[in-house]
């Protein structure tokens, strides 16, 4: 697969995490959904939006230096938890590497928090990572998964060739404007953005997948989606949508790792379709969402 990606979008391509959108509130400043909850040493944030309905609540996970952000699409008919991971948006960070493990622990942790015992997901690029590993680690939590963007083998074999030498060359003075305006806006120490691209770009050099017996023991109804020019190697997504019991694979023509901002009338129907679909029967044996 070739295509030409501009520099500036390479950089974006590769660490997944714009919303194109600035958060408007003013710094310590907290939207009216906007709250805290204390997990696993996080003071971890988090958004409620929409109404409950006949849905589970679904819970919106992030790509990597992105923040709290939900089309409104997937607020039809649900509640929708929007949380900021560990040392992004309004969480800050700790001091302990990132990983798609721990950061699963801590959403996990949050749904208790929440008292819910089981929720949808849905999961962009490294928020993708994180809902598989959840998932995997805590499988009696998630009723259906979709991902955009995600890999769940190891990021060098996941990643195109070129864009994985991109990926391991990023500066340290990385810091795009429309990444770093929106957590300068809202972080609560704007100057600990350098730890966080170093953090990000550790975990994605040390990423090194999940088994295939992982992968196997999914038991959540899954969707994994992908633009055919993402930056990805579409052959591991293949071998992925095949290791999960209970899954199915959709490929956007023409489009990119930014489709779901770029054109979300294109995109979305997909996911909400996806969610509003009925269970596998092979699913049957999962708890029941509360």
């Amino acid at each position: 697969m070739n295509y030409f990606i501009p520099p500036v979008s390479a950089l974006f391509l590769l660490l997944v995490a714009t919303t194109l959108v600035r958060p408007d509130e003013p710094r310590d400043a907290l939207p009216a959904n906007g709250n805290y909850a204390p997990v696993n040493g996080l003071r971890m944030y988090y958004e409620v939006h929409g109404n409950a309905g006949g849905a589970p609540p679904l819970v919106v996970l992030h790509g990597a230096f992105g923040f709290a952000n939900v089309a409104q699409a997937l607020t039809q008919g649900r509640q929708v938890i929007a949380v900021e991971l560990q040392g992004h948006g309004h969480t800050a960070d700790i001091d302990r590497p990132l990983s798609y493990e721990q950061m699963a622990d801590d959403v996990a942790a949050l749904l208790d928090n929440l008292k819910i015992r089981q929720a949808d997901v849905f999961g962009y690029s490294m928020g993708g990572g994180v809902g598989l590993a959840l998932a995997i680690r805590h499988p009696d939590r998630v009723r259906k998964l979709a991902t955009f963007g995600s890999i769940a083998v190891p990021s060098k074999d996941g990643f195109e060739p070129k864009s994985w030498r991109q990926f391991q060359s990023l500066p340290a003075d990385f810091a795009p404007p429309m990444l770093k305006g929106p957590y300068d806006k809202v972080a609560p120490d704007p100057k600990h953005w350098p730890v966080l691209v170093a953090k990000v770009k550790k975990m994605g050099i040390d990423f090194k997948g999940f088994t295939p017996d992982q992968l196997k023991s999914i038991r959540a109804h899954v969707l994994l989606t992908f633009g055919d020019r993402d930056g990805f190697r579409l052959e591991p997504a293949l071998e992925t949508y095949h290791r999960i019991p209970n899954a199915e694979l959709a490929i956007f023509p023409a489009a990119d790792h930014f489709l779901l901002f770029t054109a979300p009338d294109r995109f979305y129907p997909t996911i909400v379709g996806f969610l509003d679909s009925p269970v596998p029967k092979a699913n049957a044996g999962a708890a029941p969402a509360k």
